[in-house]
């Protein structure tokens, strides 16, 4: 049975809109809005908002399927991309970009959510890593230039790694490295392709530079104890 609630109403809302919009203007991208109608009290619940309106149940309901269906469009995103890499066609890039925004995207809530700083700043500067020495090694042809390729990605794991050790150090370097991405990627060309590099490879790195600065809730909690 649905529960007539708030989030139920503003969702019905939205869905109503998209129809209407649909119907005045005839074009289906306004329909997408009903995917915003879907997904407004799941993503509220995550962000702890009207947490109130979902029993226990429905939470790890939430939960279970948020994985599950992030996991399949991840491997649909993967399929198509691979299709269209293989019939030459270069927009199999915004399948790639749809990747990235995903996973990096879900390793910053993780940051954001569960305040696990400095636990979770170096998954997301390997993370960062692999991704940039995977897709440099993609326009590379042979392997002498595969190799050279991903010395920058496999660079930027290196510094992942030693993260823990050395937390405020990686972080303040982590910072300067992604600053200077930045300003090299959108130096090259100022196109939407060069923007979303910028952001996806920048942005994460930004947040996991400032984040090794930060002290994790596990270590507050104690002290705030004693």
């Amino acid at each position: 049975m649905l529960k007539k609630d708030p989030i139920f109403w503003w969702a019905s809302g939205i869905f109503v809109l998209a129809l209407a919009l649909f119907a005045l203007t005839h074009e289906q991208l306004w329909l997408s809005l009903m995917i915003g109608s879907y997904m407004l009290r799941p993503t509220l619940a995550s962000l702890g908002v009207g947490r109130r309106y979902l029993d226990e149940r429905q939470m790890n309901i939430h939960y279970r399927s948020g994985n599950i269906g992030f996991a399949v469009m991840i491997i649909a995103c993967i399929i198509f991309a691979i299709k269209l890499s293989a019939e030459n066609n270069h927009d199999f890039e915004m399948f790639i970009t749809a990747i990235i925004i995903g996973l990096a995207a879900k390793g910053l809530f993780n940051v954001i959510l569960v305040k696990n700083f400095r636990e979770t700043a170096p998954k997301i500067i390997i993370a960062v890593g692999l991704l940039v020495a995977l897709f440099a090694s993609l326009d590379a042809g042979s392997f002498i230039g595969v190799i050279m390729s991903i010395l920058p990605g496999l660079a930027i794991v290196g510094i992942g790694l030693l993260a823990r050790k050395y937390p405020r150090v990686i972080g303040l370097i982590i910072i300067v490295v992604a600053i200077a991405s930045i300003i090299f990627i959108l130096g090259i060309r100022k196109g939407w392709g060069q923007i979303i590099t910028a952001v996806v490879i920048g942005i994460p790195l930004l947040i996991a530079g400032w984040s090794l600065f930060k002290e994790d809730k596990s270590e507050i909690e104690p002290a705030s104890a004693a």
